[in-house]
């Protein structure tokens, strides 16, 4: 038998590609390595997994979002109640959770209001906030731990965490530490640290469920702190795509980005955040608009503005939802395939009468005033407004800012997520009346469930890609807006947008958008079984968890549907939706043990929360435990070690047998 034989026997025996072997053991060049590495792998598939939080629709809300990732959805004051409920007083407690969510605004603080040496303050400080970061790294390695930690103080951390100051031999040893950390300086540095690596280790995994974008002021705030981050992923929900297809140059994008910006006037994330100049649009809105009241144009704001200033956004407000209808008018005639065209908006206008006329019925119009409308052509853009329309794509277009964050949306993102036997999306998945899957026409072919899902992300990548043909690229550029607001989109799966009705119209009854049929088949246990089925997640133990549409909590609404299969998440981060939902937001949080879904009240102001040490008041609305603790081997991350760990055995087995040469 020659060599080329046995090594094919050895290579059947091995069930590898020799190749693979030959690579792997470039890494682990001899069995020594090869063992030692099964041994750490094997160790941390049999640590309890780490904990998950997945949260949707946060809408520029970034104080209450941040507040809740400082605070790991209330995690970190459970364990600070758990280490010193018996020892400190609920007061100490406050400050002691305050100091972990904001450790250089509390020390600012502390340092402000005293001229006293505070060495003692910062020995009893360390000493509790060391306890705290031992607890919530007890489920890792050390190595991840290691790596969580900043390189300036990472020996002295490691040091810290792994040594007990109650042990006698050791005690001097921790304490002498600590009081040289103070005596240098270095105290408020260390404990900065300290604090920031209990928020991180207390999440390891963050999901977003879509919707980062609108409403709020802070959503470029947010984008800056997820490129901090590790370990989260992204649901792209419909506004996400919306300031997607902004950032690649789709207009009607633009102009819808625009007008919902000034709709609840949020010029923040546009002006400070992302640098878009808006003069143009107000220069225009102040000359064509002067005469008009623009009372449907009024910004919805938490805050009062004064007088001119809610002057000058009304008339910018209505300026670009013209601009907007025109705009969009153009796209429907464009893409016919789309069918869109029962969104008719301003040819359905009786200029002369001052009515609105569909299917032979009149309709009183809120609003008459359309100073740059021509009735024979109602949706062609004047002069001003195509000037108008060009300067705002260039701004958006050169936004250095906003172009990084939408490549994080890119990097990050995607329709849908498999995670843990969780299928993540943010909308919709469309279905036929009698719960299959519809399907759906994308680019000319047709696509139904994980396909449909999975084709739309990668086709809108395309609208980002140079190496692709401008008339492609523009297309895909354009098909943000049909994922915005067409009637297969699973962002949005209605089979309208009202948007000119609700402006214009007396008659609330052309209101109405009729969903698809998701949203009336989701609470059947089988319709969620089949949905997971197609989406090929397994386990015993599976959920679709949702966003997008918030959950009435003051209503009695459950937000756990179809016996436990689907959760929604959508709570109402942002301040517009509080009166309705009653809430202020879900967590939805899976750690070893089970999930527990976080309700959130109203969250007032990061600097309330310093100065009065107060905390966003959540409570467990769900609790829904497994029979058994969930090890990593258990997970996703399981599935790979245990192969990772399948491969070291068989190069084991290749240097055990002569078959590969140790180094």
């Amino acid at each position: 038998m020659n060599r080329n034989q046995i090594n094919s026997m050895d290579s059947r025996a091995l069930g590898a590609d020799m190749r693979l072997l030959e690579i792997l053991s470039q890494t682990f060049p001899n069995s020594s390595s090869a063992s030692t590495e099964i041994i750490n792998l094997e160790a941390i598939m049999n640590l309890p997994k780490g904990t998950e939080h997945f949260v949707a629709d946060i809408h520029g809300e970034h104080e209450a979002f941040l507040h809740i990732l400082r605070n790991a959805s209330g995690n970190i004051k459970r364990k600070v109640k758990e280490l010193f409920g018996e020892s400190l007083s609920e007061r100490e407690i406050r400050e002691l959770c305050t100091l972990i969510y904001y450790p250089e605004k509390k020390l600012e603080m502390i340092n402000e209001k005293t001229d006293e040496d505070l060495s003692q303050y910062y020995a009893v400080s360390l000493y509790r906030l060391i306890q705290v970061c031992q607890s919530v790294s007890s489920k890792y390695t050390r190595s991840k731990v290691r790596k969580a930690l900043p390189r300036q103080f990472a020996y002295i951390i490691e040091e810290l965490l792994h040594e007990n100051p109650i042990d006698d031999d050791k005690e001097a040893y921790f304490q002498r530490i600590i009081e040289t950390i103070i005596q240098t300086g270095q105290a408020q540095n260390f404990i900065t640290v300290i604090c920031n690596v209990i928020q991180r280790l207390s999440i390891d995994q963050l999901h977003i469920l879509g919707d980062i974008f609108d409403r709020g002021p802070g959503a470029h705030i947010i984008m800056d702190y997820l490129l901090t981050r590790e370990n989260f992923d992204i649901q792209w929900g419909n506004h996400d795509a919306l300031w997607m297809g902004a950032a690649a140059g789709c207009d009607p994008c633009i102009a819808t980005v625009l007008r919902l910006s000034l709709r609840f006037g949020n010029m923040a994330t546009l002006e400070e955040g992302y640098g878009i100049n808006l003069l143009p649009l107000a220069t225009f809105a102040m000359e064509y608009y002067a005469q008009d009241p623009c009372k449907e144009f009024i910004p919805q704001t938490e805050k009062p503005l004064d007088e001119k200033t809610t002057r000058l956004i009304s008339q910018m407000h209505k300026a670009i939802s013209i601009i907007q209808f025109k705009l969009e008018a153009q796209m429907r005639l464009k893409y016919a395939e789309w069918e869109m065209n029962n969104q008719g908006t301003l040819e359905h206008i009786d200029f002369k009468q001052g009515i609105y006329v569909i299917d032979g019925k009149e309709y009183e119009l809120k609003d008459k005033l359309f100073p740059t409308v021509d009735p024979s052509d109602p949706y062609r853009l004047t002069q001003e407004e195509e000037e108008l329309v060009d300067k705002l794509h260039h701004s958006f277009r050169i936004s250095e800012k906003l172009q990084k964050h939408i490549r994080c949306l890119l990097s990050h993102g995607c329709m849908y997520g498999i995670f843990n036997g969780n299928l993540l999306f943010h909308a919709s998945i469309p279905l036929n009346e009698d719960g299959s899957l519809k399907d759906v026409t994308l680019n000319g072919r047709k696509y139904k469930g994980k396909e449909l899902l999975h084709h739309i992300g990668m086709y809108i990548r395309t609208a980002f890609q140079n190496d692709v043909p401008k008339a492609e690229r523009q297309k895909a550029r354009d098909y943000f807006w049909y994922l915005w607001c067409g009637p297969d989109s699973p962002l949005f799966d209605k089979d309208k947008m009202t948007t000119f009705e609700r402006y214009f119209l007396v008659d609330k009854s052309l209101y109405h958008e009729e969903k698809g049929n998701y949203y009336k088949l989701r609470e059947k246990p089988e319709i969620c079984d089949s949905i997971l089925d197609a989406f090929e997640v397994k386990g015993n133990n599976r959920h679709i968890i949702n966003g997008h549409v918030p959950v009435h909590a003051s209503q009695g609404e459950n937000p756990i549907k179809a016996g436990g299969r689907l959760m929604v998440i959508d709570g109402g981060f942002a301040k517009a939706y509080h009166k309705t939902t009653g809430i202020a937001g879900y967590t939805l949080v899976y750690h070893s043990r089970g999930f527990l879904l976080i309700q959130h009240e109203p969250f007032t102001s990061t600097r309330e929360a310093i100065i009065n040490e107060t905390d966003i008041k959540s409570s467990t609305q769900i609790e829904v435990m497994t029979g058994k603790r969930v090890r990593v081997r258990d997970t996703d991350k399981g599935e790979i070690l245990q192969r990772q760990v399948r491969e070291l055995r068989e190069l084991l087995y290749a240097y055990q047998h002569g078959i590969i040469k140790e180094k």
